[in-house]
């Protein structure tokens, strides 16, 4: 049954396509005045919120070419699930003609849909460089936003991705004495409404 290796690196897209969404967020600094005295590109990395604290917390003065510093962002997939209300019928076809004849044809079945479970962590010292990043963000998200990917190379077909926004968590990782790093970490919540496809026949 499984004998048609295959490998469309549509899990890898959609990781790819939503860590796209956000790799441009700037945050300004400004003195008293209101002036601008400097603007941060906010860093943005694929994985757990954990792994970066955890580095601040056992090296707080490394301060390496790359650097773990704060504000910045990280996200990763948290879980997979089928998502039976957008299933299509299993035997249906998408068909696309090979060539110049039009006898001859290349096909896929239906994919088979899961919602993909993605988080954002929003890492940062103070309050205000939060919400510079949260309202460069939340006004995008209605509860979804919708991107376009080529979900199988051997296919020319355009699918429409939905990424909707669940929601918004913030917490205050201070804790102790004063001498302890102070982080405060917004996570949003993210499902990507993905498809898997199967093998392309011909």
């Amino acid at each position: 049954m499984f004998n048609d290796q295959f490998y469309h690196e549509l899990l890898r897209k959609y990781i790819i396509v939503f860590g796209n969404l956000f790799n441009n967020i700037y945050i300004n600094r400004k003195n008293a005045a209101g002036q601008v005295q400097q603007t941060i590109k906010v860093p943005l990395n694929y994985g757990p919120r954990d792994k970066a604290l955890s580095l601040l917390d056992q090296k707080p003065d490394f301060v390496p070419q790359n650097a773990i510093t704060l504000p910045r962002m990280s996200f990763e997939q948290i879980s997979m699930n089928y998502a039976p209300q957008r299933k299509l019928t299993t035997v249906g076809k998408r068909y696309q003609v090979t060539g110049t004849d039009a006898s001859r044809m290349k096909y896929t079945y239906n994919p088979v849909p899961y919602d993909i479970n993605m988080a954002l962590s929003i890492m940062v010292k103070n309050a205000d460089d939060g919400a510079q990043i949260l309202e460069q963000i939340l006004p995008y998200f209605t509860p979804e936003f919708t991107v376009s990917i080529k979900p199988v190379a051997d296919m020319d077909m355009v699918q429409d991705i939905p990424i909707v926004l669940q929601g918004v968590t913030t917490e205050d990782t201070y804790e102790g004495n004063y001498e302890q790093r102070r982080a405060l970490i917004h996570t949003l919540d993210f499902i990507v409404k993905g498809n898997f496809y199967g093998p392309v026949r011909n």
